[in-house]
């Protein structure tokens, strides 16, 4: 079978100890990054009878399967999520996999971005590379209220380290999580406008979907202490266009750590996000670490596997199976 990578930026995936599991395929690994016209990706993926996805990197639409037709499996790592038109999937026969998620590196990260920007690292290090010495006055964590919007498996994740820094958890989300969270010993807000107003550190931990999509509003972030610290490692689109900008414009909050943005890669040097002098930004690092790409194309790789020998597995639109094409997978 022809399989094809696209997407990977760093050049890493046939370093991985997973990528032996396709041995005796004619694989192909792309790095060019985006974006790229539908004429260009249709190229790529002329001859693919299977694509492995890393996360939402591609774009896959109608248009772009209708120039696809030896495709018959797209492999997601990861959950499958809104940059794949499932339906359109399904309506042209071609099956869907998708694997699991893992809130280790994410919330790892997460906390990295809290301890940087609360000493305030970066412009330390660059001043004293510039020769420099103690140039600015950090914050220690302990003491400091940590908000968790979102207590699942990151969410909880973060609330334990917060547990080892002597931090006080304070946490906002659905009536389940709210009740884990007490549960767990920690303090549920009052209301939403008490979660942002009292605690000193938000870390925005929430699935995107038609419900979260924009629901953090300008509104909420203004009720922000002044030294307050915005993290967001989940998705850029849970927060209303332009409300944090001009939140932190307006002095509240105070601070923000970004990982994830409206349009990746962002490759605008001039972005506000990065030329803003209180704004520590990462390139969506979240997932992005060894073991957790082990885990993710591992999974992708054992489903195409699974798929081709007959077997398939973790199908997320199974109509799809019954609507095969009729080419015969070529060798």
């Amino acid at each position: 079978m022809r399989i094809v990578i696209p997407d990977d930026y760093q050049d890493v995936i046939r370093t991985l100890d997973c990528f032996g599991k396709l041995s005796g395929h004619a694989v192909s690994v792309l790095h060019e990054l985006p974006p790229a016209t539908l004429e260009q990706l249709a190229a790529r993926f002329a001859d693919a009878d299977a694509l492995v996805l890393t996360r939402e990197r591609t774009r896959i639409d109608a248009a772009l399967l209708d120039r696809l037709p030896n495709l018959k499996l797209i492999s997601q790592t990861g959950k499958v999520s809104s940059h794949l038109d499932l339906a359109a999937c399904t309506a042209r026969g071609i099956a869907v996999t998708e694997g699991r998620g893992s809130p280790v590196a994410p919330a790892e990260l997460a906390w990295a971005l809290i301890l940087n920007a609360r000493r305030q690292l970066v412009p330390a290090i660059d001043a004293f590379r510039q020769g420099q010495w103690q140039v600015n006055l950090g914050q220690a964590l302990a003491g400091q209220t940590l908000g968790i919007w979102g207590y699942g498996k990151i969410g909880q994740r973060l609330a334990r380290y917060a547990q080892a820094f002597d931090m006080p958890v304070l946490v906002w989300g659905s009536d389940s999580s709210r009740a884990a969270a007490k549960a767990h010993g920690h303090t549920a807000a009052a209301s939403r406008e008490a979660f942002f107003a009292e605690a000193d550190i938000v870390s925005l931990n929430l699935r995107l979907s038609d419900q979260t999509r924009h629901g953090v509003t300008f509104d909420d972030l203004s009720h922000m202490k002044p030294d307050a610290l915005l993290v967001n490692v989940s998705r850029a689109e849970l927060i209303a266009p332009g409300a944090l900008l001009q939140a932190l414009d307006a002095g509240r909050p105070g601070y923000a750590a970004v990982d994830v943005y409206e349009e990746e890669p962002l490759l605008d040097p001039a972005h506000p996000l990065l030329r803003h002098p209180r704004v520590l930004s990462t390139p969506h690092l979240g997932y992005v670490e060894k073991n957790g790409y082990e885990l993710y194309f591992g999974d992708a790789f054992d489903n195409v596997l699974a798929f081709f020998d007959g077997v398939p597995k973790n199908v997320a639109n199974p109509q799809a199976l019954a609507l095969q094409r009729l080419n015969p997978v070529r060798p």
